[in-house]
């Protein structure tokens, strides 16, 4: 089966986000009133797995060792099995 992964990687609450200040501070420069700017990291692939249970381990698995740093960073993780 082929899935369609897609994981979003932010900073954990608490950490220091100054990519997401700098933003907010351009866009009050702007005139846009925003709050609580948060900058997220989407990555897309496809995966080729036996069932979605699999992939979800595998993809969890990328993310520990690879995509992020789960001391500073929370991810979510979406698959959808592509449509043949």
């Amino acid at each position: 089966m082929r899935f369609d992964v897609q994981v979003k990687i932010s900073l954990k609450k608490g950490m220091l986000n100054p990519e997401a200040s700098t933003i907010q501070r351009a866009l009050a420069l702007l005139g846009y009133e925003v709050e609580d700017t948060d900058t997220v990291e989407i990555i897309k692939f496809r995966l080729d797995e036996e069932d979605r249970n699999i992939a979800l381990k595998e993809v969890d698995d990328m993310c520990q060792r690879l995509l992020c740093n789960p001391v500073i960073h929370d991810y979510e993780i979406e698959i959808i099995e592509e449509e043949k």
